[in-house]
């Protein structure tokens, strides 16, 4: 058996948790292998809407199980809470999710930093979500890093108190000043004390040595689903740099934040919005700053499920998209968001870009610091609303072409499309998925 990977190929918010959600009866295990609680993943069920931060997106089905990756770093502060809130929809996350003993914890110190190093920035600012993430894979990488599996030791406090006092001196050369940050609309010491008691709270969770777990599962030939945070476009080494998160957001994070061999990865399935959005600072080739970038916010309820921030929204970019999928190995694409295109006249999709007065067709290093124009294509919009069709006929001729033109540009088809947040408003066009 081998490994499947589910992903965004643009800057996250593609709608990973409904696809995932949706293919979850076809897997025995769904399993996250990066980021951390700046994920946010939505998933709408019988009109009740859900987003989970750490916790995998199979969560809602009780036969699946779900695991947290070595990969993933964890704020136990957030993780309770998620688990909480699963408790109060009838669901026990403590009968089907494992994690991994060497994921990495998030402090409360990493969140002040978090916090510091970003109002230092001032106008250079990356939009950060001050979840700790950046502080946190810093201090993995540094070889300085707290694990979950620590948590049961009886030094555990010493290595927390060590790295604590490590952070507070970095903070003191900022000058900061705790009542200036909160942490979850709470003072420092406040938090710390809801951190600790969800460490305890964590020790009742299967802490288990997750490789070792996906190993055998595969042996005994359990399907398994890899999980993707955040998109491709913001992994730390291909990503439009600094403005990336702290992982490995494709397909190459899965072996790494899951312990699996490169030969083992199956199908990758490729999340991709019908237009594009990005949350932050960063280049965004296609973004639109007139009534039709704000009528996609508008239509496609674009704000944040972590942060609330308004998202910035353009069309849709196929040379960003086909550099995506290059990088990693997709062969199955998915669209979702389909139906927020109802009723433009014409829709645009980005082919080629312009710098300094030559077309290319590629994502260049100086996409950073250069100005980059779109090269548009135009096809004719559709005036239906498309969200509550139920079979692939009923789709308007131009959904069809618009759809047909990104397949052959990209060289990869369209196995699902998803037009409206529900779980039944999603369309098969594989029907043996």
């Amino acid at each position: 058996m081998k490994i499947d990977v589910l992903l965004g190929l643009q800057w996250g918010d593609e709608g990973k948790g409904k696809i995932v959600d949706v293919l979850t009866p076809n897997y025995n295990i769904i399993t996250r292998f990066q980021g951390g609680a700046n994920a946010g993943h939505t998933l709408e069920i019988g009109g009740d809407k859900h987003i989970l931060h750490l916790i995998p997106s199979g969560i809602f089905h009780s036969d699946t199980v779900n695991v947290i990756g070595n990969g993933v770093i964890i704020d136990p502060y957030i993780l309770n809470k998620e688990i909480d809130n699963l408790r109060l929809k009838k669901v026990n996350a403590f009968q089907n999710l494992l994690v991994s003993k060497k994921a990495h914890l998030i402090l409360p110190t990493h969140r002040l930093l978090d916090a510091v190093y970003e109002r230092a920035k001032g106008k250079l600012k990356i939009g950060s979500t001050l979840k700790g993430i950046g502080p946190t894979y810093t201090d993995k990488v540094g070889r300085n890093g707290i694990r979950l599996g620590n948590i049961t030791n009886r030094k555990f406090i010493d290595k927390y108190n060590l790295l604590k006092e490590k952070h507070l001196r970095i903070l003191e050369s900022y000058k900061w000043d705790e009542k200036d940050f909160l942490i979850e609309g709470l003072s420092f010491s406040d938090y710390e004390k809801s951190w600790f008691a969800a460490v305890e709270n964590l020790k009742s969770l299967k802490l288990i040595d997750s490789e070792y777990f996906i190993d055998q599962s595969l042996v005994d030939h359990q399907r398994i689903l890899a999980e993707g945070a955040q998109g491709t476009l913001l992994d730390v080494d291909f990503g439009s740099y600094p403005f990336v998160t702290s992982s490995n957001t494709t397909c190459s994070g899965v072996c790494s934040g899951l312990g699996v061999a490169p030969n083992r990865i199956g199908k990758v399935y490729g999340i991709v919005k019908a237009y594009c959005t990005r949350v932050g600072s960063g280049p965004f080739p296609t973004e639109l700053f007139d009534t039709t970038g704000e009528r996609l916010r508008d239509n496609g309820k674009e704000f944040g499920s972590t942060t609330g921030r308004p998202r910035r929204c353009g069309w849709l970019d196929l040379v960003a998209l086909k550099y995506a999928i290059m990088l990693n190995g997709v062969s199955s694409l998915v669209m979702t968001k389909a139906d927020v295109l109802s009723g433009f006249d014409t829709i645009k999709v980005c082919i080629h870009y312009k710098v300094n007065g030559e077309i290319i067709n590629y994502l260049p290093f100086e996409i950073m610091n250069e100005d980059i124009e779109p090269v548009y294509h135009e096809l004719k919009g559709w005036e239906a609303d498309i969200s509550n069709l139920t079979s692939l006929d009923e789709l308007p001729q131009e959904f069809n072409d618009y759809m047909r033109f990104i397949e052959d540009f990209v060289g990869v088809p369209f196995d699902i499309v998803s037009i409206g947040p529900g779980r039944e408003q999603t369309l098969m066009i594989n029907k043996n998925l």
